[in-house]
């Protein structure tokens, strides 16, 4: 990271999240202030303590100088306290708004764009990157105002004293401050890296954990025990090289402060003996050179910590700046329902990632009140086009209107609350049955869910649980069968009452007992709804008003079951290959 892209990564971090926090930042400068004087007093008191206490023998000043020392440390722990608390906070809501803005974004962004990138990376950047930032703020953005004061503050005594030596002790600074530079860039490519790997290793973590029982059943408990050593050395590798760059500056300081001292000593014995320098000027210059010695060090530290939270807060930009391609632009008309007609009008979509379209040319009239299914080969477009409807994704190419109304042109609220998905993968939380059903209608009341359930058959298993309603089900859903999932998330779609449904082969993985439930409880569901239905079965469609028959991204036919078996080869094929 060159210096110029570091300045413009911290110049946006203040503007957009520091300057807000401009009262407490203020109020931390102004102790910092108070710090820098305290610790400056401390080494100025030795001056008058050594020649009026040991040479003069004041008897009057050998109890007011400790006092006064003793006010000057309580002084300096006192502002430096309150100081870090303030900038503690704001380092702390800094990250908090960083990482609320990523869950934003990834409630807001198109599916496409999620799909896009894995999950382990945004896990990463509210864990690791985030932290960063904050340590960015609340040790970076204090030890500079607190140092830099003290820095200032000691020197100026120092030159004050004799301004020879204190010229000898500024000749260290800019080779501490060009050590720092150097490696200040080194740690920003390295915890980059570091960044990465550790999205790489949550997002294996992840995956083996949703994956714990085909990793047993194919025993590659070993093989992805070596996995996980290989993402975690490389992240250790990776943490262990940022801080060994870190450290790095440890003996180079050590080096210097030997030099200054060695120096200084020499030095001021010259200038002792040429009557240049008391000795009590010398305990005092001695004593702010040392209480330099941190500040400069730490000063040498911030240039490291900046390229930190710089590669780590670019990393978090990437996110926040991403284009949402969907938004749900408030100002836009409700959708207006009265039939539910749907229309595909010339559809055609292609993902960001395929060279080749997933639908084309998709032309489809759904009359309201009807069911219709799409079937066909994987890969056909089915499942594509199904997503359009809810606005998953948007049509690259011709438009989809409902009632007339393209949806597009309608608010993104209004679209959705009328559309229900009852998928093949049943997403559930791990929380009570109650409230996973709920999910769809915050306000509903507990006779409506128990309706709800009744109508999805699901009634019958949960009056059998332990806490019944009330009973956890775990992640995802872990504590019930597939039978049992679906008909929860058909409740579920029940209670919404959407006047669109759609069923993603919705009873595909069942056996046949829990599909003949599930099936019966999708008639519920769809009774007198406008329905589209994927359908893997052919046997569960045969009824559908209209099936449109999908092949390499088009329609190839359409009509009733009895008139496709009769006249359409796709489709007898894939019927008969089910009987068999």
């Amino acid at each position: 990271m060159k210096f110029q892209e570091l300045k413009s990564i911290i110049n946006r971090l203040y503007k957009e999240y520091v300057s807000e926090h401009f009262n407490r930042i203020f109020l931390a400068l102004v102790l910092s202030i108070i710090v820098a004087g305290s610790t400056s007093s401390i080494a100025w008191l030795l001056d008058p303590a050594v020649k009026k206490i040991f040479i003069d023998q004041d008897k009057t000043l050998a109890w007011l100088i400790p006092l006064a020392i003793i006010f000057a440390f309580s002084a300096k722990g006192l502002s430096l306290y309150f100081a870090r608390i303030n900038i503690i906070r704001v380092g702390h809501e800094i990250s908090g708004k960083i990482q609320k803005q990523i869950a934003d974004n990834i409630l807001k962004s198109d599916i496409e764009t999620l799909e896009s990138r894995h999950s382990g990376q945004y896990i990463s950047n509210v864990m690791f990157d985030a932290v960063r930032v904050q340590q960015l703020v609340s040790t970076g953005v204090l030890n500079l105002m607190k140092d830099s004061f003290s820095v200032i503050a000691l020197v100026s005594l120092m030159f004050y004293q004799n301004w020879k030596l204190a010229l000898f002790a500024m000749l260290m600074m800019p080779l501490a401050g060009g050590l720092a530079r150097s490696l200040g860039k080194r740690i920003g490519k390295a915890v980059g890296e570091a960044g990465e790997f550790s999205g790489k290793l949550t997002s294996f973590l992840s995956e083996i954990f949703k994956g714990s029982k085909m990793i047993r059943i194919y025993q590659k408990e070993e093989q992805e025990g070596k996995n996980a050593s290989t993402f975690i050395n490389n992240l250790v590798e990776k943490n262990i090289k940022i801080l060994c760059v870190q450290i790095r500056a440890t003996p180079i300081m050590e080096i210097l402060t030997g030099i200054m001292i060695a120096g200084f000593i020499f030095f001021s014995g010259k200038l002792i003996v040429a009557g240049e320098l008391t000795v009590n000027s010398f305990f005092s210059f001695l004593a702010a050179m040392m209480l330099s010695y941190q500040p400069i060090r730490s000063l040498a530290t911030i240039n490291m910590v900046a390229y930190e939270g710089a590669a780590a807060f670019k990393r978090i930009t990437n996110i926040i700046d991403a284009p949402i391609k969907i938004k749900n632009d408030k100002n836009l008309p409700e959708l207006k329902l009265k039939n539910c007609d749907i229309i595909f009008n010339n559809v055609g979509f292609q993902y960001s990632s395929n060279k080749i379209p997933a639908v084309q040319s998709i032309n489809i009239e759904i009359k309201g009140g009807t069911m219709v299914a799409f079937v066909g080969q994987s890969g056909a477009g089915k499942s594509t086009i199904m997503n359009l409807l809810p606005r998953f994704y948007d049509p690259q190419k011709g438009n989809i209107k409902i009632d007339n109304q393209i949806i597009s042109g309608v608010s993104l609220d209004s679209l959705r609350k009328n559309i229900s998905l009852v998928s093949q993968d049943v997403i559930l939380f791990d929380d009570t049955i109650e409230n996973n059903i709920s999910y769809a209608n915050s306000n509903a009341k507990k006779e409506e869910i128990i309706q709800a359930c009744k109508f999805a058959a699901a009634d019958e298993f949960i009056e059998k649980l332990p806490l019944k309603y009330k009973t956890i089900i775990g992640e995802n859903g872990i504590r019930l069968s597939g039978g049992q999932k679906q008909r929860i998330s058909i409740a579920r779609a029940v209670l919404k009452k959407s006047p669109i449904i759609l069923l993603d082969e919705a009873t595909s993985s069942l056996d046949a007992d829990a599909e003949e439930i599930v099936q019966n409880a999708i008639i519920n569901l769809t009774k007198n709804k406008t329905t589209i239905v994927i359908a893997h079965r052919l046997s569960t469609i045969h009824k559908a008003d209209k099936i449109f028959v999908f092949k390499n991204g088009g329609i190839i036919d359409s009509g009733k079951h009895a008139l496709l078996i009769e006249k359409c080869k796709e489709y007898k094929s894939l019927y008969e290959k089910q009987l068999k």
